[in-house]
């Protein structure tokens, strides 16, 4: 039996892993746990699944928690508490579920601790994906992508000469967006960005996906865990979500990965992985049914933040720490009615241009910029922009 530390437990990646710990309780079980501040939820699934260990966000709700569920759960909070979900079980892989940089130091101390790192939190090698790739190879601790892009990669890659390839393809829905111009973005709302026409995300991820900064990311995610230059990393609108990434080769020939877009069968896999299991009441993919597949040469220009994320991964050192600090503070303001839509990207590139750049940034450095890009960010408020 495998056993499993959550960290971000009440997340759209997190329920999606517990139904799949859930659906073969002979072969996972959860020994640790992290939510935010959904004490509720946190509750119900450490009545459901008994962990050893439950993080929260902040200590007054851990006084609520710890007077509702068994002893035999040790509830914890902050920083610390998170850091103690990922390493002080005897669980052998950690699924890093949680939205945003606070995804980094646990990871890093999770791989001190030679857990298998089954990574969905895009932003812990945006931010600092030297320093995490680096320490994986030190301790010989595997790095499993969660993202369907990264885990549809990952299995075309297996058993490739890396050499031979040509190229790596991401796909892209496009988001709520997509067959939108720019001008029409200018007056658009919240609830309708949060409208995804294919997947089931968090807030966060779901307005990430509609500015094309989802993307942005996985294309730095993808730098780091198969070690292409950007050069060789591309990407194309893919409206259905059925092909999930492919893989070019020199001799021309292309690996694609299909499926239906559940999260479960990515999760699953990086679980389970080098092995497969029966994905329970996952839905068939019949190719006669969805008939066609449509494809669409990305526009930088249409989608500037992922024209940003290209130029921050290129640049590298801090840029990509400044344009993930900046997207979260934007996307965060924008989400809470402060700015529009056209604005997130704005305020990065305002982010981008302002801070200055480091080429090989210790863990120190790292936090202080992305702290110094949030405030640089909320300043913009008071400027009038």
């Amino acid at each position: 039996m495998k056993s499993v530390s959550l960290l971000g437990a009440t997340g759209s990646i997190g329920i999606q892993t517990l139904d799949v710990i859930a659906s073969h309780p002979q072969k996972f079980k959860l020994s640790s746990m992290s939510v935010g501040k959904n004490i509720e939820a946190a509750e119900k699934i450490i009545q459901k699944f008994q962990p050893e260990i439950c993080a929260v966000q902040n200590e007054e709700d851990a006084k609520v928690l710890r007077s509702k569920v068994s002893s035999s759960t040790k509830v914890v909070s902050g920083m610390d508490g998170l850091i103690e979900a990922a390493v002080s079980t005897d669980s052998t892989v950690v699924v890093n579920a949680v939205i945003g940089s606070v995804g980094l130091l646990p990871t890093l101390k999770a791989i001190e601790a030679k857990k298998t790192i089954a990574l969905a939190n895009k932003e812990t090698l945006v931010t600092a994906g030297h320093l995490v790739m680096e320490k994986a190879k030190k301790h010989n601790v595997p790095i499993l992508p969660v993202d369907s892009e990264h885990s549809a990669i990952y299995q075309c890659l297996n058993g490739e000469d890396p050499n031979r390839v040509e190229k790596l393809i991401l796909t892209a829905s496009g988001g709520s967006f997509r067959d939108r111009t720019r001008e029409e973005l200018k007056n658009v709302t919240v609830q309708e960005a949060l409208n995804h026409p294919n997947w089931s995300m968090g807030a966060k991820i779901t307005i990430d996906s509609a500015t094309m900064m989802n993307k942005g990311l996985e294309v730095i995610e993808a730098h780091w865990l198969f070690s292409f230059d950007y050069s060789k990393i591309d990407v194309i609108l893919h409206k259905e979500s059925i092909i999930h990434s492919m893989v070019e080769f020199v001799d021309t020939s292309i690996i694609a990965h299909l499926g239906q877009p559940d999260m479960r069968v990515p999760i699953q896999y990086a679980l389970t992985y080098p092995d497969r299991l029966e994905l329970i009441n996952g839905k068939r993919l019949n190719l006669w049914e969805v008939g066609k597949l449509h494809f669409q040469e990305m526009d930088y220009d249409r989608f500037r933040c992922l024209k940003l994320a290209f130029q921050a991964g290129k640049a590298g050192g801090l840029m990509p720490t400044v344009l993930n600090a900046a997207n979260e503070k934007a996307v965060e303001l924008f989400l809470n009615g402060h700015i529009s839509f056209l604005e997130i990207e704005e305020m990065i590139e305002r982010a981008m241009q302002e801070l200055s750049n480091v080429s090989t940034p210790d863990l120190e450095t790292i936090q202080e910029t992305d702290n110094r890009t949030r405030q640089y960010v909320e300043s913009l408020l008071s400027k009038g922009r």
